[in-house]
């Protein structure tokens, strides 16, 4: 992942019980800063994350998650999440997350997060809104593949 394409970025404190009997976060909890900084880069862009928005015409679900562990991290441990959207198809759209150490600038993991468009009665898969492809354009530039 080139690290120049991220623009937005969220820090998350390690907590005590977020580290295993290894002395090291574990592995499950780097998802979940994936998660934080993947809600948070789409409050700052404007979009709707509010109870009504999940429950209105249209949700939004994860279908598949990718992670690479580079190194560990642990407890009080600060580190940074710099999230971006990589591209947006007709149904779905691709975030991408890096983490590192922001102390050291290490990287700690990065993942690659699949989402569909869902229409909320069917179920099936949707064209991704206009408005969103717009507050995605508008904050990525080139960086972000709109098809």
């Amino acid at each position: 992942m080139d690290r120049s394409k991220f623009k937005h970025k969220t820090s998350i404190s390690v907590r005590n019980y977020e580290v295993d009997w290894q002395g090291i976060v574990h592995n499950a909890n780097y998802l979940l800063y994936c998660e934080v900084g993947r809600i948070e880069y789409l409050k700052d862009l404007g979009a709707k994350v509010d109870i009504q928005s999940i429950n209105g015409n249209s949700r939004v679900v994860l279908v598949r998650n990718e992670i690479d562990y580079k190194s560990p991290a642990t407890f009080d441990q600060l580190l940074n999440v710099y999230t971006r959207t990589s591209n947006v198809r007709n149904t779905s759209f691709v975030m991408e997350s890096m983490i590192e150490n922001a102390q050291t600038g290490e990287l700690v993991a990065t993942n690659v997060a699949y989402h569909v468009w869902l229409d909320s009665i069917s179920g099936t898969p949707m064209t991704v809104g206009n408005e969103f492809r717009k507050l995605i354009g508008a904050f990525e530039g080139r960086d972000c593949e709109i098809v």
